[in-house]
């Protein structure tokens, strides 16, 4: 049993990291938009083959493409978020995967798999300010919901596009490539909490098949044939739960923030989330 397991996590693996990954990401961004009814049929049966996809809280039944269907929106009300003013909540609807304290500048990627602020942020004021602060890590499923949300009431001030490859974020890549959130596409997304004046700063990284982000306050794609600026500031201002943008498919968000929040009791490795659950505590006063 144990080396059939192994051996599907090796197929897995090759299968989803050693072929031509950014090519495969560009075709795939192009064909799931196609909306010719046949293709579209197909890239559904495909998809449901492969995933636990749930359409049952989805705005619409319907999709023109597999594309369209991706990035659905919800039915009102299908996403509660806590109202309490002193709980951030989660973003996106995700598995959560490592978190709690930062050790200096070195997180977990994965057990026995570091990874450091310096390499993923590629900025020394945001690694100053959550040296020794809290993270969650949050992994989207290709079935799950792609769009993610402000976790309080803020203001986007800055964001960063950084290149990189495609590799896929799965458990199996995580423990066996070095550093890959490091490695990958991923936008940093600095925001600042409304009232106490708090960084927050949420990181998307992209994936095989999912190298492309749209922010609603931007009026360009972030995606590989992005060619700049990669530094870009704003200022738009969100409620809590108000919608940022979505996956073009789904991969991770990486959530930083000060020391002095801490995690919600039932965030833990491992656990399902909702957007608009609770995800972090601001202390108390």
């Amino acid at each position: 049993m144990l080396a059939k397991i192994i051996q599907q996590e090796d197929l897995n693996f090759l299968l989803t990291n050693r072929i031509p990954r950014l090519w495969l990401t560009r075709f795939i961004g192009w064909f799931s938009q196609v909306e010719q009814p046949l293709v579209r049929e197909f890239s559904m049966r495909v998809w449901r083959l492969f995933s636990d996809l749930d359409l049952s809280d989805a705005k619409q039944s319907r999709f023109r493409s597999m594309h369209e269907c991706f990035t659905r929106e919800l039915k009102p009300g299908a996403r509660p978020v806590e109202s309490d003013p002193a709980v951030l909540v989660s973003p996106c609807d995700a598995i959560v995967g490592t978190c709690g304290r930062i050790q200096g500048t070195t997180l977990i990627q994965a057990k026995g798999s570091p990874y450091t602020l310096p390499d993923l942020l590629a900025d020394p004021e945001l690694v100053n300010l959550y040296r020794d602060g809290t993270y969650v890590t949050l992994r989207l499923k290709s079935s799950m919901y792609h769009r993610f949300h402000a976790p309080h009431d803020c203001s986007v001030e800055r964001v960063t596009y950084i290149a990189g490859d495609t590799w896929n974020v799965n458990p199996i890549a995580l423990q066996r490539i070095e550093k890959l959130f490091c490695k990958n596409e991923r936008v940093v997304i600095e925001t600042r909490l409304a009232g106490c004046g708090r960084r927050i700063t949420l990181t998307p990284i992209a994936a095989i098949l999912v190298a492309s982000v749209r922010l609603h306050f931007l009026d360009v794609l972030l995606h590989l044939k992005y060619r700049g600026p990669n530094v870009i500031p704003c200022q738009a201002s969100f409620t809590k739960g108000q919608e940022l943008g979505w996956f073009q498919h789904g991969s991770t968000i990486i959530v930083f923030a000060p020391a002095d929040l801490v995690l919600c009791e039932q965030v833990r490795e491992g656990q399902s989330i909702r957007m608009g659950q609770p995800l972090l505590r601001l202390p108390h006063g």
